[in-house]
């Protein structure tokens, strides 16, 4: 298949490891893949971001950033139109962003199938943490845009629900949960190997782990007090391998609770790198999570082969079971999030089994890009079989309908 992914990622991060790692799996497969976005990401360094757009959001009112992120529909438009043109696609793939109405209109102008990834309400998202203006357009442009797509793609059962809720039809509505790359994690360094290649000095320290951008509501500082509570007697160590805006507070509490020396933070490392470091982990952690994400850390623990702690929540247990490929804990009480991992500590058997459980689940359930890749051409070429759409949402006018 020829297909266009269409997108409006400005930030080399996890949502480019997602894209990238899906676009590789579909190119491998054979099908023709021509990425249409922003500026190519591939020269910014792991973590980096758009420097112009960094600046606007931080310099200008954010009604007016809000103005021009639905301006630029008018570049996406001409884009998305002119590959079109040349590349006569089967199917336009699209990761949803807020305001980003090019590829429904695009889709329609040309007739083409829409399949639409969705991993996050955004509207609802920017409102709660980033703040959000253009409340009312807002809201209009994600139902719009969710609407008009032929195939919604949310990442869990609980995200589909919002999509669900915005009107989209059951039918048209399809959960892939995100995945990793086998290729990657088909060969996994050893606990011991692991820990002299990353030269960290964990030494034989039993260790908790943690990857991804660290934010305050992921709870980490809880884990920090696990390590000051327990002392000596179980050598515990926090290896967090990322950065971002609650490590200067967790390295902090670290030094006041005079447990420095057992906190590790890597800063930002490589993709290709992950692998590596939670290999080094005794348990991984997913302390936090927000109620609708499919968190790629989870995957990416369970393809290493290590036991995961993490929240007793419902887009959670879409992936995890309590005992059988996990330990998981009630977010509404911390302290059996501490007594989930005391649990693991003093039970080697219970680490190795929930390890062994947790690695078969990715082979048994397909929580692979290879295997989301399949997923997603099977549906295009049903929505290409099924032909143009007679008629199209009443709440979008002026735009050509499909015959």
């Amino acid at each position: 298949m020829k297909i266009l992914f269409h997108h409006r990622i400005a930030s080399r991060d996890g949502q480019w490891v997602h894209m990238t790692a899906l676009i590789e799996a579909l190119t491998a497969q054979g099908h023709q893949v021509v990425m249409v976005g922003p500026a190519p990401l591939s020269t910014m360094a792991f973590g980096g971001e758009s420097r112009l757009v960094a600046a606007l959001k931080r310099t200008i009112p954010r009604a007016v950033y809000e103005v021009l992120e639905l301006a630029y529909n008018m570049i996406a438009f001409l884009r998305l139109r002119r590959a079109c043109l040349l590349v006569r696609p089967d199917v336009i793939y699209e990761r949803y962003n807020l305001f980003l109405l090019a590829g429904v209109a695009v889709s329609r102008l040309h007739r083409l199938p829409l399949l639409l990834e969705v991993n996050a309400p955004i509207r609802e998202e920017r409102a709660r943490h980033g703040g959000l203006s253009l409340t009312g357009l807002a809201a209009w442009c994600q139902r719009t845009i969710w609407r008009g797509a032929d195939v919604v793609l949310p990442v869990t059962g609980v995200l589909a629900g919002h999509v669900r809720d915005a009107g989209v039809a059951e039918d048209r509505i399809v959960v892939i949960p995100n995945g990793i790359d086998p290729a990657r994690y088909a060969v996994v360094p050893s606990r011991e190997a692991a820990r002299e290649r990353l030269g960290l000095g964990l030494g034989r320290r039993l260790v908790l782990g943690f990857t991804g951008f660290v934010r305050d509501w992921h709870g980490l500082e809880r884990v920090v007090d696990l390590l000051a509570q327990s002392g000596e007697a179980l050598d515990l160590h926090l290896l967090v391998v990322g950065d971002g805006p609650a490590r200067g507070d967790l390295e902090a509490r670290a030094r006041r609770l005079g447990v420095a020396h057992r906190l590790t933070v890597t800063g930002i490392v490589g993709p290709e790198w992950v692998p590596v470091h939670i290999a080094a982990f005794d348990i991984a952690l997913q302390p936090g999570v927000t109620p609708y994400a499919s968190p790629l850390k989870l995957f990416e623990y369970m393809a290493v082969g290590r036991p995961v702690v993490a929240p007793d929540t419902a887009n959670i247990r879409e992936i995890l079971t309590d005992g059988d490929n996990a330990l998981l804990f009630d977010p509404a009480r911390p302290e059996t999030m501490t007594a989930a991992i005391l649990r693991m500590c003093s039970d080697r058997t219970l680490r190795d089994h929930l390890a062994t459980r947790a690695r078969a689940t990715i082979e048994r359930r397909g929580l692979t890009w290879p295997d989301n890749a399949r997923r997603v051409v099977q549906l295009a070429r049903q929505a290409v079989a099924r032909g143009a759409k007679q008629e199209h949402p009443a709440h979008w006018t002026g735009l050509p309908r499909r015959r």
